[in-house]
């Protein structure tokens, strides 16, 4: 028999129609937790964008665009007809974890948000804020190697052990799990992205490398997936063929089949975007670099000239 945990997400659900366009639009609910971090986190940037408006300094467009990608991917990922079903498909759960690890953190990541902070907060919380940026503990976590561990361990400790099972019963851990996607997404992608000054960036060598290493993780934890003849949950996804949704739910196995699928098309999908993006980045910094030391050369070259014995001379006869 359903224990208490299932018996009220049959409760909570009971209700929802077979997924469809109309229902993404109509299963919108306020989670608290997803509403007060959009709340504050626009409210935060909306007033940079005002202080830097106040001084007359201009800010590009496109990371506010990028900013508003990337608040509005989570907030619709967490609160939206998406989240209605995260508990009930595990083919959505998936692309919500997708949106979560890679859209917001790297749509954030353009945005520059400490950038923004740094320019407009007032002197005393900008010290603080640079001695975050500086301590131990952002070094560390920002290690490129530890980042990418992490990126890559956490889907399958979350799928693989009790981890992922326990999200489906217990509310909090459901949204701590969201808070970690986004997290471990932007201790990996930040970085990558550069255009914050944070610890932990590289070269864009090492920046390819890395986004190139995450493509067999992604294809190979989706395949295993698809390949599971287990059900990742346990009993919990069979238990609710047994209620009202009983009707429209697919079968367990054939979700989670797809479930592995969007995992493995999706990521190889955003990762060779960014690595396109990446390689964009570097050959325009390439260029930029090139005319620096083209302008660094021609100045050398007109010192030299300036000062050779004569040149005043010859200067003056020609």
């Amino acid at each position: 028999m359903p224990g208490p945990p299932l018996l009220a997400a049959l409760a909570a659900t009971e209700s929802l129609p077979r997924p469809s366009v109309g229902a993404f639009f109509t299963q919108w609910s306020l989670a608290p937790l997803p509403l007060v971090l959009t709340v504050w986190a626009v409210g935060l940037y909306v007033l940079g964008l005002r202080e830097l408006r106040r001084r007359g300094d201009r800010w590009p467009v496109g990371r506010t665009i990028a900013f508003g990608v990337g608040i509005g991917a989570f907030y619709v990922a967490t609160s939206s007809g998406l989240a209605a079903y995260d508990t009930t498909l595990v083919s959505l759960h998936m692309v919500q974890h997708m949106v979560l690890s890679m859209v917001v953190p790297l749509a954030l990541a353009l945005s520059a948000p400490v950038t923004l902070a740094l320019r407009t907060l007032p002197r005393a919380p900008r010290r603080w804020l640079l001695a975050v940026l500086h301590s131990r503990v952002a070094k560390v976590v920002s290690f490129p190697p530890l980042a990418f561990a992490l990126y890559v361990v956490s889907p399958w400790a979350l799928y693989f052990s009790g981890w992922y099972d326990a999200s489906l019963h217990s509310v909090f851990v459901h949204e701590m799990m969201h808070v970690h996607l986004v997290a471990v997404g932007s201790l990996f992608f930040w970085p990558l992205v550069g255009v914050d000054p944070l610890p932990g960036r590289v070269g864009y060598p090492f920046r390819v490398l890395l986004t190139m290493m995450t493509l067999p993780f992604h294809a190979f934890l989706g395949v295993t997936i698809m390949g599971q003849e287990t059900l990742l949950g346990g009993d919990w996804y069979p238990s609710l063929s047994d209620g009202p949704m009983g009707a429209w739910l697919p079968d367990p196995y054939d979700d989670q089949h797809l479930a592995g699928g969007i995992l493995w098309g999706a990521g190889d999908l955003v990762g060779l975007s960014f690595f396109a993006v990446l390689f964009a980045q570097w050959v325009r910094s390439s260029f930029s670099e090139a005319r620096r030391e083209d302008r660094r050369l021609d100045l050398e070259e007109a010192r030299e000239r300036a000062a050779a014995p004569g040149a005043s001379g010859a200067d003056a006869e020609r």
